[in-house]
């Protein structure tokens, strides 16, 4: 084997860990509805997952992984080293999000490690961290929750007393109508997660690659973005696989009993806004937060605000979220002085 595979080949195994961890967080945001409202089996979301994500980062994911690539930090910084500290660092947040059965925001943890690693070396693009994605991270789940919330009381609530949304005896034959749409949005989610998530491994890896074998990054980064791509997002279905059950657990039952019809409204609005974040502006975040505000919205509409917000799942939900970002920074920051001060960084 070649120095230069050798050198390229740690990099691409832990973005395949990253991508195996991501999987397992993912799986909540995409089938917990589904799962929840009973209408699919746990044995085929890994599958199903795997392949919808790995064409949404195809057909959709060439924005957030430019982001994460090249626009936070100066891409000639993208070097072996930089890339293996950073997705090393999102991997053990997402790891310990993960033993928790908490779902976490990968897209996060990512920005938040490459910001470390450009603050370290004084090149953070502060305008696109502090004017585009943080905003973003803060508008959109709270656009997710009263969207939701909105729907629930104006729409679903007047539907549900006029007896039409929840098949029963009189309108049987609606149910799989209902089973299908929302397997369908749970499809879309997935598709969504792919447009923004697998960016996270594939756009650093993607920049890297271009970095150590001397291709010009503007004319190739698109199909080296491709090529990590391939093999980066077949791993999601591995992690949902090994970490999903117990994600989906926790978001698909505990948090509020789901009818299809809510089921549908949350899948919809959280997949919606995600896929508009990527197409839109390329910006990474999260769908976890998105799915979960927007079953918030649903819940404080059926259950009123205080039974939902004292729910224990919620505060340890809320409490992850702030967790596993400041891991991530923290890990990469001192990972990059540490390779900093042994030499193994050109500088």
């Amino acid at each position: 084997m070649s120095p230069l595979f050798n050198q390229l080949l740690l990099p691409f195994i832990l973005a395949m860990v990253l991508a195996i961890t991501m999987g397992g967080s993912g799986t909540g945001p995409a089938f917990s509805a589904a799962f929840g409202a009973n209408v699919i089996r746990k044995s085929l979301i890994p599958g199903l997952f795997g392949i919808m994500v790995f064409l949404g980062a195809i057909i959709a994911g060439k924005g957030t992984a430019t982001t994460m690539g090249k626009s936070l930090l100066s891409p000639e910084f993208m070097t072996f080293t930089v890339v293996s500290i950073i997705l090393f660092a999102v991997t053990i947040a997402l790891l310990v999000a993960n033993i928790a059965g908490i779902p976490q925001s990968t897209s996060q943890a990512t920005v938040m490690a490459v910001t470390a690693v450009a603050v370290y070396f004084s090149e953070l693009n502060t305008q696109k961290l502090f004017l585009e994605i943080v905003p973003t991270w803060f508008i959109l789940p709270i656009v997710s929750y009263f969207i939701s919330l909105f729907i629930g009381k104006y729409i679903y609530k007047p539907m549900r007393r006029r007896g039409y949304t929840m098949p029963r005896a009189q309108n049987e034959n609606l149910k799989p109508f209902w089973n299908g749409l929302l397997v369908l949005m749970s499809l879309y989610v997935a598709f969504s997660i792919g447009s923004n998530n697998v960016a996270n491994a594939a756009g650093p890896i993607a920049m890297m690659t271009a970095n150590e074998l001397g291709i010009s990054v503007n004319d190739n980064f698109i199909l080296i973005m491709i090529l990590s791509t391939l093999m980066v997002a077949p791993s999601f279905g591995i992690g949902s696989s090994i970490f999903g059950a117990k994600i989906l657990q926790n978001t698909g039952k505990e948090i509020v009993l789901f009818g299809k019809f809510e089921a549908v409204i949350i899948a919809f609005v959280s997949a919606s806004l995600l896929l508009a974040a990527s197409l839109v502006k390329g910006i990474p975040t999260s769908l976890v937060q998105l799915n979960v505000a927007a079953i918030l919205g649903i819940g404080v509409a059926k259950l009123g605000t205080k039974n939902i917000f004292s729910k224990t799942e919620v505060r340890r939900f809320f409490l992850m979220w702030l967790i596993a970002p400041i891991i991530s920074f923290t890990l990469a920051l001192v990972m990059t002085y540490l390779a900093d001060i042994m030499g193994y960084l050109d500088r």
